[in-house]
């Protein structure tokens, strides 16, 4: 940015300004069908704390796998297009103007693009650090750290607290 730039427009996005070279494309390794072009809004002007994307699926396309967080709430909200979102198994039809929020409930989502058009959406939600989410339609599960997506199988061996304790006597 040239130094007659006005401040304000650090903090700025013009999103139709956006060339298509400087969008992201995101394809999820376990999901051929997995297609999305991204512009991360808020990476754009610093944020650090909540991330904001402008999201593009073209028709027959998905968004990710689906999947639940157990850290970072997200939400997605329609510009233009039809799709269907699925939650817990279950899908239902959203477009323009609607709203869809994943709280940390483990409620399992996926947003598929049903329309013949190419659908327009914002996502966004928490920027952790960490997180773990569970894919159980591949049996895994994400561990979110130090920048790096970890997959494991879900059939793990699980412990409570009392496995590692030893009573007096026993």
């Amino acid at each position: 940015m040239s130094p007659e730039t006005p401040k304000t427009e650090r903090y700025v996005v013009r999103s139709g300004a956006v060339a298509e070279d400087d969008m992201l494309l995101f394809r999820h390794p376990f999901n051929a069908n997995s297609e999305i072009r991204l512009t991360p809004l808020s990476d754009r002007v610093g944020m650090q704390r909540m991330q904001l994307s402008l999201g593009r699926i073209q028709p027959g396309r998905e968004s990710f796998v689906p999947h639940s967080h157990t850290t970072q709430e997200e939400f997605i909200f329609i510009l233009s297009g039809q799709a269907e979102v699925e939650i817990d198994g279950e899908r239902t039809s959203v477009g323009p103007g609607d709203y869809v929020g994943f709280p940390i409930d483990g409620a399992v989502h996926q947003l598929y693009n049903t329309g013949d058009e190419e659908l327009v959406y914002l996502m966004g939600g928490e920027r952790t650090s960490t997180d773990m989410s569970h894919f159980p339609s591949l049996n895994k599960i994400g561990i979110w750290a130090e920048g790096t997506m970890r997959y494991v199988d879900a059939e793990v061996q699980q412990y409570t607290p009392d496995d590692f304790v030893r009573r007096n006597g026993s």
